[in-house]
C-alpha cells in the first residue's frame, strides 16, 4: 500500500470508491470539474491512498487561509483498521501545518456512526455549539 498525492487523473477511481462504500454522498459538487479546482487551489493536501493500482482510501483536504477542512475521508470497508485513515488524515494535517494552519474541521453525518466513531476516539471534538447552514445556487437539489 502506498500514499499518493490525489491527481484528478484517479477522479474516476475515487468516485468508485465514493460509491462502493456505504454512509458516504455524492453531491453535485463532487463533480469532477469542481473537484479539478479543489484540487488546484490546495496543491499537494489531499491524498489517496493505493494498493494492487486499487485506490482504497482517499482524503480530500483544502483551507481558507486560517483553518483546514477535510472532505470525504473514505477508507474502503474491507481494508479498515490497519491505519490507512489515519496515515491519510495525517499526511493532510502535516500539509496545513507546513502552511500554519493548525486548526481542521470535518463535517460528519449524524448518521454515519463509523465515521462518528472514528473521530471521537481520535480526540476530535464534535462541536455543539455552532450550526452549519448551506445554500445551492446552482440549481442542485442536494444539500
Amino acid at each position: 500500500m502506498e500514499i499518493l498525492v490525489y491527481g484528478i487523473d484517479r477522479y474516476d477511481d475515487v468516485m468508485a470508491l465514493m460509491r462502493a462504500t456505504p454512509g458516504v454522498s455524492i453531491r453535485d459538487a463532487d463533480a469532477r470539474e469542481t473537484t479539478a479546482r479543489y484540487l488546484a487551489r490546495n496543491p499537494g493536501l489531499s491524498f489517496l491512498a493505493i494498493d494492487a493500482g486499487r485506490v482504497i482510501g482517499c482524503a480530500l483536504c483544502g483551507h481558507d487561509g486560517r483553518r483546514g477542512y477535510l472532505q470525504h475521508v473514505i477508507v474502503a470497508p474491507d481494508y479498515r483498521g490497519r491505519g490507512i485513515a489515519d496515515a491519510l488524515v495525517g499526511r493532510c494535517l502535516d500539509g496545513l501545518a507546513a502552511l500554519g494552519i493548525g486548526k481542521t474541521h470535518i463535517d460528519v453525518f449524524t448518521s454515519n456512526d463509523a465515521a462518528n466513531r472514528y473521530w471521537t476516539r481520535r480526540g476530535w471534538r464534535r462541536r455543539d455549539d455552532i450550526h452549519r447552514y448551506s445554500m445551492i445556487r446552482t440549481g442542485g437539489a442536494n444539500a
